[in-house]
């Protein structure tokens, strides 16, 4: 087969066209073989395999694309209804796509009597389920060889991230899988045929079954090519760091080992009987080791980014571990029982929340300490049943099919090709996202420039005009640190990090800076935030501000330093403020650095409910427009808290108005990505997971139902009622080709999400969102004809 190579030069020469290579006719199955849904289902009885290139260097994709015959979709439209008539709109259901990675394990075999066939992992599927495209009898053996040899290529150009003209033959044998079995597909007649009956397996490893099962169609297979030099194996366990010596032990408990499998997307046995170890090596300094009869399987740190996931329904405990290198990896303890998973916990939640506290876990309370745990608690398992009739309900809810790429319209329609400039040269990127209340606007930060975009009635954004220099009164230009709209969205209010005592108010109409505000001669503004939830669509002069231990109004009125002094309320322990949040009604969350949350219902009052850090600063803050939630944003997590009470004599009440009771503190939410999620994000970004500042969707007359964040190129969101119910993956995911640097709702709507990359804005329909999967998480979008740029006139000196 790699005689080939030379044939597919000129295949790749032509980058004018989309296309590389095509098979024109086949049909496309998914095969199951042991799965108890039925052995296979026929998912396209006439359709065309394309190679194509994708809008980013070095990534392409293998599409399946239907072909009706004629009159064929009207047809189908009509016998399926309205229902039906909609989903002929989805692309999913004449076109599927699969980005070409090493992981698909691509490979074909000519059967006997000359039938080709393609086949490929389902990535988002149950293990050992496969794509199988089954070439029509008119297609040659030469054309099946070119466009296999095609996919190896472009798989090397993904990994390699170099053009496939450089790659020699040992290279691209590590891409040959002509050697694994490709199971016989049924022969149904039609998409709606009953499926081939197939008993499930026993319980056993999934390569012995796959290995039994179709141990059989050995014989059927007279075109063999040579083995690969380089087998894909499964993910291997990296070598064990050192043991430090413990000056004490924690815990100390035996079970089962399990890795996290790329490949796969499973976990696999590593060692049926293993002893985890949790013990002090220093000073507020922990270590976790896990070690085996024959060898130590790993040791790391306790710290946050391990990601601590504990699940008793399964006595399971899913951790993250990082090499020198910086690679992830998922693991998973098995326990015997319910016993030795809780004093495993115990043992590793305390010496986590000693590192990040510095305080010893027997000096706090037993509610706090049943605080913390209760975080850290895994979901419910829904049954199979429920989880169908969410993806039932799921599929109701889909409404009008919007662009997926929603993206800024262009600065200037009638600019030339040489005036543009995606990637502009001032060195600038953009960094922080104001999204208007009161005039359909959004506001981005560039450096010492502000954006301005007009949020269009078909949810697209268009760009409306460029404030290019930022400067105080006196003429300094600078970078605000933080902006925030105002006054009916008239004003801008901004910070500056060379002068923390003070703040500017910018005049959206005139574009400029026109005050300067001295807050207070000692007392720096660390943050600052609204005197109610939706002050900025009222004529509200007043606003929030805080310092590292002080909460203070500021108003403009007044004389000399604009601080109310009446209002303040200053603590003399170093509290480490960080971030603040108000509701509706004004009642105030002040959130700190140690992770605490502190509840007022005024200010210049102490707080009236204070709830306990689980040691991560807390870097994001909101509440829900009635008080009756509050999100906090860690690196790695996010907390959603219900702030009422429901027993007591304080039931019906909030913590903003009555202090909870000692025994009754909220039970938090702990919002995070599962660990080989987690995993799987760092093998792809080779970064580590930091969440931007989480929010809900708002609006005055709007529930909060969604929460949006985002980590490096991904954007997440969460349906706040499947997190509520402790549903499993209760998220989902669209990626992105550079790092996201702020994201929002669009107001009065959680259906759309306005999104600044480092030098694009976007408004993306949020059910362009998808389930994280391997294959969604490794995705990476196609470039829109309609991406955002800017003329370079408007980079360099834009007038207003």
């Amino acid at each position: 087969m790699f005689m080939l190579r030379n044939v597919t030069k000129y295949l790749f020469g032509d980058t004018s066209k989309e296309s590389i290579v095509e098979i024109p006719q086949g049909q496309l199955y998914l095969v199951r073989p042991l799965s108890p849904k039925g052995y296979s289902e026929l998912i396209f009885r006439d359709a065309a395999a394309t190679i194509r290139r994708t809008g980013q260097e070095y990534q392409y994709q293998l599409v399946i694309q239907r072909a009706y015959e004629e009159g064929e979709d009207e047809l189908l439209a009509e016998e399926d209804g309205e229902d039906g008539a909609a989903d002929s709109l989805s692309t999913d259901k004449d076109e599927k796509t699969f980005l070409l990675d090493q992981g698909l394990h691509f490979r074909s075999e000519i059967r006997e009597g000359g039938e080709a066939v393609f086949a490929w992992r389902d990535l988002s599927g149950d293990p050992g389920d496969l794509f199988e495209f089954v070439c029509d009898s008119s297609v040659q053996a030469g054309e099946v060889g070119t466009f296999e040899m095609v996919a190896i290529k472009c798989q090397y150009e993904r990994k390699f991230r170099r053009p496939q003209e450089s790659a020699t033959e040992k290279d691209l044998q590590q891409f040959n899988f002509t050697d694994q079995i490709i199971p016989s597909a049924s022969a149904a007649t039609s998409p709606t045929a009953d499926a081939i009956d197939f008993p499930p397996p026993k319980p056993k490893a999934v390569e012995d079954s796959l290995a039994k099962q179709t141990k059989k169609d050995m014989s059927s297979r007279t075109s063999k090519a040579k083995s690969s030099d380089k087998e894909v194996v499964p993910t291997a366990a990296p070598p064990s760091a050192s043991v430090p010596a413990a000056t004490s032990i924690l815990t100390k408990e035996r079970a089962e080992l399990h890795l996290f499998d790329f490949p796969s997307g499973s976990f696999m046995l590593q060692d049926p009987s293993v002893v985890a170890t949790v013990s002090e090596i220093g000073k507020w300094q922990y270590w976790l080791q896990i070690s085996g009869n024959e060898r130590e399987w790993l040791g790391q740190p306790v710290v946050a980014d391990i990601n601590p996931v504990f699940n008793f329904e399964y006595l399971s405990f899913i951790f993250n571990h990082y090499t020198d290198d910086g690679s992830a990896y998922s693991w998973l303890l098995r326990f015997k029982d319910v016993e030795t998973e809780e004093r495993f916990q115990e043992g590793l939640m305390q010496a986590l929340w000693e590192q990040l506290n510095e305080i010893k876990w027997t000096k706090t309370t037993d509610d706090d300490r049943q605080y913390v745990l209760d975080a850290f608690q895994d979901l419910t398992m829904e049954d199979a049943e429920n989880a169908a009739k969410e993806a039932e309900e799921e599929e109701q809810e889909v409404e009008e099919v919007e662009d997926e790429r929603q993206q800024a319209e262009q600065y200037d329609s009638d600019e030339s090709a040489d005036d543009v400039v995606v990637k502009p040269e001032d060195g600038d990127i953009n960094s922080q996202l104001a999204v208007g209340y009161k005039h359909d606007r959004s506001f981005v930060v560039r450096g010492s420039k502000i954006g301005v975009f007009k949020h269009t009635p078909n949810n697209n954004l268009e760009f409306s005009t460029n404030i290019s220099k930022v400067e105080t009164p006196g003429g300094k230009l600078f970078s605000p640190k933080k902006v925030m709209l105002h006054a009916e969205d008239t004003d801008m209010i901004l910070q500056s990090e060379n002068n923390p005592n003070s703040l500017y108010r910018m005049d959206l109409e005139y574009g400029k800076v026109v005050d300067e505000w001295k807050v207070h001669d000692d007392i720096q503004v660390k943050n600052f935030a609204p005197e109610k939830k939706f002050a900025q669509m009222t004529g509200e002069k007043t606003f929030l501000g805080m310092s590292h231990n002080a909460l203070y109004r500021i108003d403009p009125r007044l004389s000399g330093n604009k601080m109310v002094e009446s209002d303040l309320k200053q603590y003399t322990s170093k509290n480490a403020f960080s971030t603040a949040a108000t509701t509706e009604k004004g009642y105030i969350a002040v959130a700190s650095e140690k992770g605490d949350i502190r509840m007022f219902d005024k200010l210049g009052l102490r707080a009236k409910s204070q709830l306990p850090a689980l040691g991560d600063p807390i870097t994001g803050l909101d509440v829900s427009a009635d008080g009756r939630w509050v999100l906090a944003t860690c690196r790695t997590y996010i907390l959603l808290i219900d702030a009422l009470q429901k027993d007591g004599k304080n039931e019906g009440k909030l913590g903003f108005e009555k202090a909870f009771a000692k025994d009754s503190k909220p039970r938090p939410h702990r919002l995070t990505l599962q660990p080989s999620h987690v995993a799987q994000f760092q093998y792809e970004t080779k970064a580590p997971l930091a969440f931007t500042p989480a929010r809900f969707n708002t609006g005055v007359d709007d529930k909060e139902t969604s929460i949006i964040t985002a980590t490096g190129p991904f954007i997440v969101t969460w349906n706040m009622k499947k997190a509520l119910e402790d549903k499993r993956d209760p998220y989902t995911i669209k990626r992105y080709e550079e790092e996201v640097r702020a994201d929002d709702f669009k107001y009065g709507s959680d259906k759309n999400v306005i999104v600044a990359l480092p030098n694009e804005v976007n408004m993306v329909a949020k059910r362009s969102f998808k389930k994280p999967t391997r294959e969604s998480i490794m995705a990476t979008p196609r470039a829109s004809g309609r991406v955002s740029k800017l003329r370079k006139s408007d980079v360099v000196n834009s007038p207003y």
